[in-house]
């Protein structure tokens, strides 16, 4: 390992175990921030509100939503996948608004034969358009220990972290024509179902249902951002004081996402010259960071 390497990963510890400890000491409650959506008693709560699992059997899977919806905020929560023979599964963690023309910000989770790694897929729509996935794979077990998963969105860019570190931007390019999430409430969702018709090796590999239930969790969950309900946004159009509203990337964040992604994508809608034979979208011409 050369000695860039080592220093990326130790920033990447020290980073994450600080990050880690101000997520416990200010994260939510589960009872009293997120919505049952499907599946009933396959989603269960612990710890006084801290601790929650979902659980998938071949009968049907579960998931929450946030109470609030919002305009710009920072979402985080700590989630431990299945381990073991997770194929045809996917844990999900992401925002998303409602009807036809709908946005939404996707983190999934799709699961694995035993021995074989976890895929981080990642998507952005605007306008109910979609088709902007990137994908990686997990440089740490994700079903060994909890690790903190974070999307910020704010009026000039989103982020996808692990554990604080940055693995993808999608900044807002909207007066260069690109479509960017600006004006449509989102909640906070969450799920475990399955997709077994695509989601391991193109739908190659089913789910083993021997190996039912399958179950994922979460803990953690926190929330900060501008919360729409009757009363209009309550950040009144003033998005300062809060680093989330304006966060992007430093020197030290370039460098980290880089590193990422040289090491650890193994899909970017940028790159599929065979889905886009016309030319790469225009977000794909512009600066990524």
């Amino acid at each position: 390992m050369d000695s860039s390497i080592r220093a990326t990963k130790s920033l990447y510890v020290l980073v994450a175990t600080a990050f880690l400890l101000v997520s416990a000491a200010s994260a939510g409650n589960f009872y009293q921030d997120v919505s049952v959506t499907f599946g009933g008693p396959r989603t269960r709560i612990f710890n006084g509100g801290q601790l929650l699992t979902l659980s998938l059997d071949n009968v049907t899977g579960c998931g929450f939503e946030s109470k609030n919806q919002y305009l710009y905020a920072r979402f985080d929560v700590q989630l431990k996948l299945i381990p073991g023979d997770s194929a045809g599964t996917v844990t999900t963690f992401y925002l998303s608004s409602l009807g036809p023309n709908h946005d939404e910000i996707d983190f999934e989770f799709l699961g694995n034969s035993s021995g074989q790694p976890y895929t981080i897929h990642t998507n952005v729509y605007a306008q109910g358009v979609g088709n902007r996935e990137q994908q990686f794979r997990p440089w740490y077990d994700p079903t060994n220990a909890f690790h903190t998963y974070t999307i910020l969105w704010n009026p000039q860019r989103i982020i996808f972290m692990v554990d604080n570190m940055p693995i993808r931007v999608f900044n807002n390019y909207a007066a260069r024509g690109v479509p960017f999430p600006t004006s449509q409430p989102m909640k906070l969702y969450a799920s475990l179902w399955n997709a077994d018709d695509w989601a391991t090796q193109g739908g190659r590999v089913k789910t083993d249902w021997t190996k039912a239930p399958f179950t994922a969790s979460y803990q953690n969950y926190n929330a900060v951002g501008c919360v729409v309900g009757p009363s209009g946004n309550s950040c009144n159009g003033n998005l300062t004081g809060q680093p989330w509203q304006t966060q992007g990337l430093d020197a030290n964040g370039r460098n980290r996402i880089r590193w990422i992604q040289d090491k650890y994508m193994i899909y970017n809608y940028c790159s599929d010259v065979k889905r886009f034979p016309q030319g790469r979208p225009r977000e794909c011409r512009l600066a990524r960071f």
